[in-house]
C-alpha cells in the first residue's frame, strides 16, 4: 500500500488550486488565518496583503450585497434562535454567491463554499473556498437580458398590432431600449421631407419641448451614416471617433457611446432609432439587433398605419383630383351644422356642375375630360378661403361647403368668384379650351337642417340655373323648396304603387299610312293614382329616373309588353306579327346587363326579336356621360329593333346616325305639329324622310292630330305615323277589339 501524502503535498495542491481558498475567525472582524495565492488572481492583493488587514474582506464586499451577506452571517454564528434549520440552510444557501470589488474596483461574482469549524480551544472558524463566477454570472445576466429584449420587442409588436397609437408606440419603443440597455439617451428619429434633417419624435430622457423642434443633420452625422450605410452603425466613444461629428444634440445630452439603426419603410426609410449613454459602452451583436429589432417593430407599425391611411384616403378621396368625395363632404357638412349654433352665423351648400361637360369627352376623348377635370379642381380651391371644403361628386359635379358666412348675400359673392375663375381658358392637350359652370345655393342659418337635403336643395337650384343658360348661378327658394317637397312625396307615392300594383301599361298605335292598318303599338307607362285617377309619365317618369326606381319599373313594363305582344300575335296566327315598341329610359341604357335582361324576357315570353322594337331618346344620348353604344350593339345583335325618338331635337343627329346600329328613327312631334303652316317644318321632315330613306332606315312620325298633318305626311313619302288621330294611349283590352273590329280611323279616313 502506498504511503499518503504529506502536509507539503496538501499545501501545494491547495495553492494551485483555482479557488480561493481560506481560513478565518469567524465574527465581523475576524482575523484571517490563510488564504492562498488566488486571492491575487481574484480580487487583486497578494495574500500577505489580504492576512494584514482583516478589514478588507468586509470593505471589499458589494455595498448593494453588504449588509444580506453579514446579516446572514452573524445568524450562522448565533444560531439564529427560533428559525428553523431547514430555514437556516436556504438563507445560507442564498448569500453562497455575493458581489465584491476587486482592487482595480470591477465587480466579481464568488460562490462562497464554507463551514464553521471550532479550532483546539473551541474557537469558531471559517473554513472555505471562494469561486469566481464572474463568467456564468455575466452568460446567466445576458440571457436574462436577451430574453427580456424579445419579451420587449414581442410585447411591441403585440401592441402595433393591436393599432396602438403610433406616437405612444415611439414612445414606449424608446423607453424599453434605454431600460434594456442601461442606457441614459434614447431618440426616433423622423427623416424630414427634403431628406435634410432628423427631427427627434419620441425617446427616453427627454424634455417634451424637444420633440418635434430638436434633431441632428441627415448629412455627415452618426443616425445619418446608418441612413447611407443602410444598417447599424456603433459609435464606440465620442472622443476617438472619426468617421463624423458629434451632433450638438449629443453634445448637449453629455453622451459618450451610442448605437444607430435605420428604421425602414417599404417606400424608403422612416428615420433612425438611436441609443446613446453617458459611460463608454461596447454594444455587443446583441444589444445591436436588439435594436434593430424595435426599430422593425416600428418599421412594420408606420408602414401599416400608412396603408390604414392611404385606403382611408382613398375610400374619402375622389381618386382622379384628389378632392374630398360625397362621403367625407357630407361629414364635414354635418360638423358644420352642429357648429352653426354656437357660432350664430350661416353656412353655404353650393353644387357645382360644368356646362357641356359631355361635349369635351364626346368630342376629345374621356382623356381630355379627365384633364379637365384635374384642372378645375385647382381652380375651384383657390377661388374660395382656406376654410371652405370643395369636393367631387363624381362625373363633371363637385360640392362646396360655406362655414361662417353672413348670409346668402356672401354666398353669392363666392359664386360669381367661382364663375370668374372659369373665365381663363383651360389648357386641354395643347389647345385652350372656355369651359362654364352652372351653381346652386343652399343656405342655412338655423338648426333643423341636414346635409342631405341641403346638397339636394343646392342641386335643385343647380338644375334652375342651367335651365336659364350657362354660366348662372341659383339661390334656392321657397318655390324650389315646394318642388323638391312634391316631387319627393311623388317619390314616395311612387314606391307604395309599385307595391300596390297601381301601374299600368297602355298602348297606342303605330299606322301603317298606306291602308291604315296596326303595324305595331308603343307601350306607355301610366299611374292609376287612388285619389288623382291616372296620372300621365311626365308627372312621374323623372322622379323614377332621379331615384332609381325606372330600372325596377322599365323591366317590368318590359316584360308585360311582351307578354301582350304574344298574346295578340297568338289572337292573330294568320296575320303579319305585331310589332311590340318599348322605350328604354337613360338608366336602362346605360345597364351593361341589359342585354341579358332583354335576352331573358325574350326567351320567358317566347316572343320573337324581330318583334320587339326598342326606342332611345336622342336627348337622353345627349345627357348620358358615357353613351350607351356597346349596350344597343348588344341588343341590336340579338336581333331587337333599335329606333332613335325625337330626332331633330338633339346636337348631333347625325353623328349618332352613323355611330349607332339604329333600323328607324320617329320624327319628334314638334316638326310634325308645324307641318301644313311652317314650311320649315316642311322643310325638315322632307330632309329627315330622303336622308333616312339613303341610310335604309324606317321612319314613324309622332303626334299626329289632323287630317292635314297626315295629308302631308302622306304626300312627303312617310309611311307610319302615331298620334292622337288614330288613337291615344289605351287599355290592352281597347287594342284588342280594334285589332279584331278593324281600326276605326278608316272611317273617318275616308
Amino acid at each position: 500500500m502506498p504511503p499518503g501524502p504529506d502536509r507539503a503535498d496538501y499545501r501545494t495542491l491547495v495553492e494551485r488550486m483555482p479557488a480561493i481558498v481560506y481560513v478565518a475567525d469567524a465574527g465581523p472582524s475576524g482575523r484571517w488565518h490563510y488564504v492562498n495565492g488566488q486571492i491575487e488572481a481574484v480580487l487583486g492583493y497578494r495574500a500577505e496583503e489580504w492576512l494584514a488587514d482583516p478589514g478588507l474582506w468586509q470593505a471589499r464586499l458589494h455595498p448593494d450585497d453588504r449588509d444580506r451577506v453579514l446579516a446572514i452571517e452573524v445568524a450562522a454564528q448565533e444560531g439564529t434562535p427560533g428559525v428553523a434549520p431547514a430555514v437556516s440552510a436556504a438563507i445560507a444557501a442564498a448569500a453562497a454567491e455575493y458581489r465584491m470589488l476587486h482592487r482595480d474596483g470591477h465587480v466579481v461574482w464568488v460562490r462562497d463554499d464554507s463551514h464553521l469549524v471550532p479550532d483546539d480551544r473551541g474557537q469558531l472558524r471559517w473554513h472555505g473556498v471562494l469561486s469566481d463566477i464572474t463568467a456564468r454570472k455575466r452568460v446567466e445576466a445576458d440571457a436574462e437580458r436577451r430574453a427580456a429584449q424579445q419579451a420587449a420587442v414581442a410585447r411591441l409588436g403585440e401592441h402595433a398590432l393591436e393599432g396602438a397609437d403610433i406616437g405612444s408606440l415611439m414612445n414606449e419603443t424608446g423607453a424599453e431600449a434605454a431600460r434594456l440597455l442601461d442606457a441614459e439617451i434614447s431618440a426616433v428619429l423622423e427623416l424630414s421631407a427634403d431628406g435634410q434633417e432628423l427631427v427627434l419624435r419620441a425617446g427616453a430622457g427627454w424634455d417634451e419641448q424637444a420633440f418635434d423642434t430638436a434633431g441632428v443633420p441627415a448629412q455627415a452625422s452618426h443616425s445619418g451614416f446608418a441612413l447611407k450605410l443602410g444598417r447599424p452603425v456603433v459609435v464606440d466613444h465620442w472622443d476617438t471617433e472619426e468617421r463624423f461629428e458629434r451632433p450638438a444634440l449629443w453634445r448637449e445630452m453629455g453622451t459618450c457611446s451610442g448605437v444607430a439603426v435605420v428604421i425602414e419603410g417599404r417606400d424608403g426609410p422612416f428615420g433612425v432609432l438611436n441609443v446613446q449613454t453617458r459611460e463608454p459602452r461596447d454594444f455587443s451583436a446583441s444589444d445591436v439587433d436588439f435594436v434593430q429589432s424595435l426599430a422593425n417593430v416600428l418599421a412594420d407599425a408606420l408602414q401599416r398605419q400608412s396603408t390604414e391611411d392611404e385606403i382611408r384616403f382613398q375610400a374619402l378621396h375622389d381618386p382622379l383630383t384628389g378632392l374630398p368625395n360625397r362621403v367625407l363632404f357630407l361629414d364635414r357638412i354635418g360638423h358644420a351644422l352642429a357648429r352653426l349654433d354656437r357660432r350664430g352665423s350661416a353656412m353655404a351648400v353650393l353644387f357645382v356642375d360644368l356646362d357641356n361637360f359631355k361635349l369635351v369627352n364626346d368630342s376629345l376623348g374621356h382623356q381630355a375630360g379627365d384633364e379637365l377635370l384635374c384642372g378645375v379642381a385647382p381652380r375651384l380651391t383657390h377661388a374660395l378661403r382656406p376654410s371652405d371644403t370643395v369636393a367631387r361628386f363624381g362625373g363633371d359635379e363637385f360640392g362646396v361647403l360655406l362655414e361662417d358666412i353672413s348670409g346668402a348675400r356672401e354666398a353669392t359673392q363666392i359664386a360669381e368668384r367661382i364663375a370668374a375663375a372659369f373665365a381663363r381658358p383651360f389648357l386641354i392637350g395643347e389647345t385652350d379650351h372656355f369651359v362654364t359652370a352652372s351653381t346652386g345655393i343652399a343656405v342655412a342659418d338655423g338648426a333643423g337642417a341636414q346635409a342631405e337635403a341641403l346638397i339636394r336643395d343646392a342641386d335643385a337650384a343647380m338644375y334652375r340655373a342651367k335651365q336659364r343658360g350657362p354660366a348662372r348661378y341659383e339661390l334656392f327658394d321657397e318655390v324650389m323648396r315646394a318642388t323638391a317637397v312634391g316631387r319627393m312625396r311623388v317619390e314616395n307615392e311612387l314606391r307604395r304603387a309599385i307595391e300596390r300594383e297601381e301601374l299600368r301599361v297602355h298602348y297606342q298605335p303605330i299606322v301603317a299610312l298606306g291602308d291604315g292598318s296596326v303595324m305595331g303599338v308603343e307601350a306607355l307607362l301610366r299611374w292609376e293614382h287612388p285619389e288623382r285617377g291616372l296620372v300621365g309619365p311626365a308627372e312621374f317618369i323623372p322622379v323614377a329616373e332621379d331615384s332609381g326606381l325606372i330600372e325596377e319599373i322599365g323591366g317590368w313594363v318590359l316584360d308585360v309588353a311582351c307578354r301582350q305582344a304574344v298574346k295578340w300575335q297568338a289572337e292573330r296566327p294568320d296575320a303579319a306579327p305585331l310589332a311590340m315598341s318599348v322605350n328604354l329610359s337613360a338608366r336602362q341604357a346605360s345597364q351593361r346587363e341589359l342585354p341579358v335582361i332583354v335576352a331573358r324576357v325574350l326567351e320567358s315570353t317566347g316572343l320573337q326579336p324581330s318583334s320587339l322594337q326598342l326606342e332611345i331618346t336622342e336627348t337622353m344620348l345627349l345627357e348620358e356621360v358615357d353613351a350607351p353604344a356597346g349596350t344597343l350593339s348588344a341588343l341590336h345583335a340579338l336581333g331587337v329593333r333599335l329606333v332613335l325618338d325625337d330626332f331633330g331635337t338633339g346636337y348631333s343627329s347625325l353623328g349618332y346616325l352613323k355611330r349607332l346600329p339604329l333600323d328607324g328613327l320617329k320624327i319628334d312631334r314638334s316638326f310634325v305639329a308645324g307641318l301644313a303652316s311652317e314650311e320649315g317644318d316642311r322643310a325638315i321632315v322632307t330632309a329627315v324622310l330622303g336622308m333616312a330613306a339613303a341610310l335604309s332606315l324606317g321612319v314613324t312620325a309622332e303626334g299626329v292630330e289632323t287630317a292635314e298633318q297626315l295629308a302631308e305626311l302622306e304626300a312627303l313619302g312617310c309611311r307610319q305615323a302615331q298620334g292622337f288621330y288614330f288613337a291615344c294611349a289605351v287599355p290592352a283590352q281597347e287594342i284588342g277589339a280594334i285589332l279584331r273590329d278593324g281600326p276605326p280611323w278608316r272611317a273617318h279616313s275616308a
